[in-house]
């Protein structure tokens, strides 16, 4: 694509999964990352705000009242999952779950389609997708990791959020295998949690594109895919969002 020659198979798949990036080393940033999540956050969140400011307590419109499905469904599944009490979780399972959704529908873009208009002015690599990017699916996984962390504390008090690092489920007796499993469980939380939000929208990226091979003959194909496609979206933004709910309840609950 910089360069203007026609690409092969194999070139077309690699200039597709190319982010835009500056810096070199630790220090590299995928531009198209960062800005087409913050983009979505923003119009997300300002969407929302107007829907709130607007919504009223005599019949609501249609789109106020998907919101509200939505969010009690959201809501729902916070009550029954997380068993203690906090302001946070329910408002963290909702931005997770509408921004993860948003994200993941990028997918649905056709994958030369942004390409195309911004080689135009010279920007010859952009992932549209933010969740095929590793980068922010394990920032976002760390973040849930970080919050479980300070939430345990805050619920059990540092004693006894340490009594349950030593002295869970083994005893006080063997306490440095009761650490070592601790350190293995809160380290495969967010490798999981991250790898499979990654992993399942990757792959579905990359079907697009494999398709997209096809030239004029992926209608038959893309349309079906991008519909149940749909379907794989919304069910990765509610896995995410669940997973969060389910580390955040076993963090606020005593095991010892």
């Amino acid at each position: 694509m910089a360069s203007g020659e026609a690409l092969t198979s194999s070139g077309y798949i690699v200039h597709h999964l190319t982010n835009l990036k500056v810096g070199e080393g630790f220090w590299t940033f995928h531009l198209d990352t960062l800005l087409v999540s913050g983009i979505i956050g923003l119009i997300a969140f300002l969407g929302m705000a107007r829907i709130a400011r607007k919504a009223t307590s005599g019949v609501p419109g249609a789109i106020q009242s998907f919101v509200e499905i939505v969010l009690t469904f959201i809501d729902q599944q916070v009550k029954d999952t997380y068993h203690g009490r906090s302001p946070l979780v329910t408002p963290m399972a909702v931005t997770i779950f509408i921004w993860v959704f948003l994200m993941n529908a990028m997918d649905l873009i056709p994958v030369d389609f942004l390409p195309l208009i911004l080689g135009t002015v010279g920007v010859h690599y952009f992932k549209a997708v933010p969740t095929t990017d590793p980068n922010l699916t394990f920032a976002m996984s760390l973040t849930v990791f970080a919050t479980m962390l300070i939430m345990g504390v805050k619920v059990k008090g540092v004693g006894g959020f340490l009594h349950e690092v030593f002295c869970v489920p083994f005893g006080a007796k063997l306490a440095p295998l009761n650490l070592l499993f601790r350190i293995i469980e809160d380290i495969a939380k967010p490798i999981s949690l991250s790898l499979r939000l990654f992993g399942n929208m990757y792959a579905g990226e990359m079907v697009f594109i494999l398709i997209a091979l096809l030239g004029v003959w992926q209608l038959p194909l893309a349309l079906p895919w991008a519909l149940f496609h749909i379907l794989i979206i919304t069910l990765q933004a509610f896995v995410f969002m669940m997973l969060t709910i389910v580390y955040l309840s076993m963090a606020s609950e005593s095991h010892g």
